[in-house]
């Protein structure tokens, strides 16, 4: 291999009144050609951890302005060259600095990186649970939830430290449109980088949600030349389910794009068994749910490099998700003296259709950033539910269908501005502006004597939704010594209008309800670094959580013969306060409390009605909701140097407070965790993750102790261009057993998912990382921490 050839040349420019200096040069190769895009990396001694960065432009120079005196240190990289240091060098005056890079002889299949990311960091606003090193194999983002610490899923929804009012983001983007369950199972894992977990957002997000939010980071390319991968599963859960996906992506001179498509079909089952007395009759309910969605997506991302400090782009997608399937619903009604048998089956016909378009515009320098951007996103859910009794029931059942075409439409324009004075000191503004419009129109059916189906005027309905929200927010970040502080503000008004119309005695009736909304919702953290092991902050929150579209129509809809889900348009928003404390460890999450009061959180009620034995499920405002967590976190390398991972235990306390509904609930639960990965011999991963909870409220619903278990074996073939991952997952998967409070009676529930799922995976690799040497120098690393920085 060739010595390297390191030009140093330093001219001192006159003495200069100013503190402040330029650095300039300029870099070439062997041949003396110029090389743009290489990444220069400017370190001041003693602070390291605070580098500035820039690119060579096209004649292959570059510079720093406004330079404090100093002691610096220099260093130029590029994918293909050996990287060159300049050491350690005194600043009084502008100097400048021509640099040779030498070309490495290697391939790139060659090169071994092995790096230890944290599987988890923690910072004042949120935890950050990077996946892209993950061996575990995962189908969806509800596998996902499941391994991420303090996270609780279950058929009933999903809760974070035994907080509700979970709000999901997907690159920062609103999911509103859709219902939790169905984003939970449909939305596929292999295109998630991280996970973010922000307990306390700051103004730059939207004010919405009383509980924690989740960000879903997807991947992006950051790879040079052209490349992709064809990833096949399948596996057993349900019976056979399967999967593939293929990607292709290209990353050559100022031009990034990237494609996918995937096709799956999965496999679960939901069961819920309910026994109930009303006066001396005993109902014993059971339903038998499978699912086996047919899931279908495309999408692709195309950015374009201007110059280097100016970018455009342009992202979208396209996700269809078809099932049918029939529940199976039996009811004993045991009387004194007889029992009854009522066997019914649900017929679920949906398909559900999302298309969105996201274009954008980057300004980035290294003290400025501007993005502009418009988010479009059309979503379509049509469904049709058949209830009807089997020839083998005893008891008599009139069969009904609900045919309900809903359609959403969202436009999102948002600017963000941020601006780094200093070192310590960044200012950010920007504003927002969503116009949301919804239809849900909603069709009834009744058996006749025919067994044809006549259509219900005074149950069917259209549910009409036209909501703008405009936001402004400033935030102030800011550090002095060992402290860092960060605050702001944001300013929300939005104008929510529902109409419902409806036939009413032989007449359509319009009923219009609107909803103006202005608040203010501050933000802040304080943290103070005592060395460089520990850490603390405290943080503070203010947050509005908006009923859900779906929630707001005022019919109801039978999921079996005793049960009915209805909505309620008296529905407001609720207000929450969110207070917390950090002790971190080297970054990673050590010790956390939490608190939160909620005034009108908005809560599940379930309600039976003692002289028809029906339940009915319907959200409402509930006066006061206090919750309280404690968490202590470890990593699992201080038990074994080989071993990656973490444990830790949450203690949590919810409380529920009403008198408009005589609810009086408070438990208190622990909840043990482990995540750990550990390379085993002939170059296996293996990865497990579980947990166990003592018991945990889910709204009305007091739950029984809880467990899971998944683990995972991974190894790479070929090269590492084939990598296969055998899964074991809901291993100990328990579901919740519990109890239900109605107020006139309890009823003791369990509600059961599949278990026993395997899943075998098979990624194949194959492009420009493999084998190929990289022969266009237009694009280095700095690009591609650009694009991971602003996924």
């Amino acid at each position: 291999m060739k010595k390297t050839i390191l030009l140093l040349a330093i001219t001192f420019s006159s003495l200069s009144i100013f503190s402040q200096h330029k650095i300039s040069g300029k870099i070439v190769d062997e041949q003396r050609q110029s090389l743009p895009f290489a990444n220069i990396v400017l370190y001041k001694v003693a602070e390291e951890t605070k580098p500035l960065g820039a690119i060579s432009l096209d004649d292959g120079s570059f510079y720093f302005e406004n330079i404090n005196s100093g002691k610096y240190k220099l260093e130029v990289s590029m994918l293909g060259f050996k990287t060159q240091k300049i050491e350690e060098f005194d600043l009084k005056s502008n100097k400048i600095f021509n640099i040779t890079l030498v070309e490495e002889s290697q391939l790139l299949n060659e090169v071994v990186v092995k790096s230890k990311r944290p599987v988890i960091k923690q910072t004042a606003e949120k935890l950050v649970v990077d996946l892209e090193k993950s061996e575990m194999v995962n189908t969806n983002l509800q596998d996902i939830m499941r391994k991420i610490p303090g996270v609780l899923v279950t058929n009933n929804g999903i809760s974070i430290a035994g907080n509700r009012g979970v709000r999901i983001l997907i690159n920062n983007k609103t999911t509103e449109y859709m219902d939790v369950e169905t984003l939970l199972r449909d939305f596929p894992a292999d295109n998630i980088a991280k996970i973010e977990v922000i307990e306390q957002p700051g103004a730059e997000y939207e004010a919405s949600g009383s509980g924690a939010i989740i960000n879903i980071i997807l991947k992006k390319n950051v790879r040079l030349g052209t490349h992709g991968s064809t990833t096949v599963w399948f596996g057993e859960d349900e019976g056979f389910e399967y999967g593939t996906g293929f990607s292709i992506a290209s990353y050559k001179n100022k031009l990034n794009w990237q494609a996918r498509v995937n096709h799956s079909q999965p496999t679960w089952r939901n069961d819920l068994f309910l026994t109930r007395t009303v006066a001396d009759t005993i109902y014993d309910q059971k339903t038998l749910e499978p699912f086996d969605h047919l899931n279908n997506s495309i999408s692709g991302n195309l950015d374009y490099y201007i110059n280097i400090k100016n970018s455009i782009g342009i992202s979208g997608s396209w996700n269809n998700r078809i099932s049918s399937r029939t529940v199976d619903n039996t009811t004993n009604i045991i009387k004194p003296n007889l029992t009854e048998l009522l066997l019914t089956n649900n017929n679920y016909d949906r398909d559900r259709t999302n298309f969105n378009i996201n274009p954008y515009y980057e300004y980035k320098s290294e003290t400025e950033r501007l993005l502009l951007d418009f988010n479009y996103v059309n979503f379509v859910n049509n469904s049709t539910n058949t209830l009807f009794d089997t020839p083998q029931s005893a008891e008599e059942f009139t069969d009904r269908k609900y045919v309900q075409d809903g359609t959403y439409s969202i436009k999102t324009y948002r600017i963000d501005y941020s601006k780094e004075f200093s070192e310590n000191l960044k200012f950010s503004t920007g504003s927002r502006f969503a116009d949301v419009s919804t239809n849900n129109d909603l069709e009834s059916y009744i058996e006749n004597s025919n067994g044809n189906f006549n259509f219900i005027d005074e149950k069917s309905s259209q549910f009409i939704i036209d909501e703008t929200i405009f936001a402004i927010y400033t935030k102030l970040n800011t550090s002095f010594g060992k402290w860092s502080f960060s605050g702001g503000l944001r300013f929300e008004d939005s104008n929510t209008d529902g109409s419902s119309t409806y036939l009413k005695e032989g007449e359509m009736v319009t009923e219009v309800q609107n909803r103006p909304i202005e608040k203010i919702f501050p933000s802040a953290s304080l943290s103070r670094k005592f060395n460089d092991i520990l850490g603390a902050s405290i943080s503070y929150s203010y947050r509005i959580q908006r009923p859900s579209y779906n929630s707001l129509n005022s019919f109801q809809t039978f999921l079996d013969p005793f049960s009915a889900s209805e909505g309620n348009p008296k529905l407001t928003p609720s207000y929450t306060n969110n207070y917390q404390f950090n002790l971190t460890y080297e970054g990673q999450p050590f010790f956390t409390i939490g608190y939160s009061k909620t005034d009108d959180v908005i809560f599940e009620l379930i309600k039976q009605d003692n002289e028809t034995a029906q339940i009915r499920q319907q959200e409402v405002n509930v006066e006061n909701n206090d919750n309280w967590n404690f968490r202590l976190f470890a990593p699992l390398n201080f038990i074994q140097k080989n071993i990656e991972g973490y444990t830790g235990i949450i203690v949590t306390n919810t409380d529920y407070q009403s008198s408009t509904f005589g609810i009086d609930l408070n438990k208190w639960n622990m909840y043990w965790f482990i995540q750990a990965s550990y390379k085993l011999p002939w170059d296996i991963n293996f990865e497990m993750s579980g947990n166990y909870g003592t018991g945990a409220l889910e709204g009305q619903i007091d739950v029984d102790w809880l467990a899971e278990l998944d683990f995972s074996f991974g190894k790479k073939f070929l090269d590492d261009k084939l990598k296969i991952n055998l899964g074991f997952n809901k291993m100990l998967n328990r579901g919740f057993v519990g109890n239900i409070d109605y107020g006139n009676g309890i009823a003791a529930v369990e509600s059961n998912g599949s278990r026993q799922n395997i899943q075998l995976k098979m990624i194949y690799s194959f492009g420009s990382k493999f084998g190929k040497k990289k022969s266009n120098r237009e694009i280095n690393r700095d690009e591609e921490d650009r694009i991971q920085d602003n996924n």
